[in-house]
């Protein structure tokens, strides 16, 4: 695969060419690895693609997941606390997961634990590798890479997207990144409040 497009927000490119060049590079070797074509073997069932053999996101993640995992690249959560408070929950989370909890029964509400998982964390900074639904790309640039960065677990986070161009050849509801690039911009400069790399892929 190869790099197509990248977007730097809130200097996310930056920081990392400055502080993580190492591991941007791996990044980059790791993507320019991926053998998509190898990956090119799902049948559609869709009217509009039907006959044509479409890229596996499955396979396309597991390569991503194995080439990862062999340079140390590993999962990692962030726990913490909620309740219906909302105040309380502006008050609390900051803090550390304990002292969310601690802080929430003195309050006299009910903590409830929850938590977010990223596949890919390597000395502060997260991969998302999404070749899943519209959905969940938001789910990762507006809450789980910000839940990282609140959490001080990172310093930046990195979403790899296909490009338009890809997407075409994979199945339908699956988001790309000319459409999550406008949905960036579209929020504002500061919005999310996370150094971000948006990258955009192609076979």
């Amino acid at each position: 695969m190869k790099i197509a497009e990248q977007y730097s927000h809130l200097n996310g490119l930056e920081f990392l060419l400055v502080h993580k060049k190492k591991l941007w590079q791996e990044i980059e070797n790791v993507i320019f690895d991926i053998d998509a074509e190898s990956c090119k073997n799902k049948a559609s069932n869709e009217k509009t693609k039907s006959g044509k053999l479409l890229y596996s996101p499955i396979e396309l993640n597991a390569q991503f997941k194995a080439k990862l995992g062999a340079i140390g690249w590993a999962e990692s959560r962030v726990s913490y606390w909620v309740t219906k408070d909302e105040k309380l929950i502006r008050k609390t989370l900051s803090l550390p997961a304990n002292t969310q909890k601690q802080e929430i029964e003195s309050a006299g509400e009910i903590p409830i634990s929850s938590y977010n998982q990223t596949d890919f964390v390597k000395n502060r900074v997260a991969i998302e590798v999404q070749f899943g639904k519209y959905s969940f790309v938001a789910y990762d640039l507006f809450v789980k890479h910000l839940a990282f960065y609140v959490g001080d677990k990172i310093d930046v986070g990195i979403e790899i997207l296909p490009m338009k161009s890809l997407q075409k050849e994979m199945s339908s509801g699956i988001g790309y990144y000319e459409g999550e690039l406008y949905n960036v911009v579209r929020n504002g400069r500061g919005v999310p409040s996370v150094p971000l790399v948006i990258v955009g892929v192609e076979a």
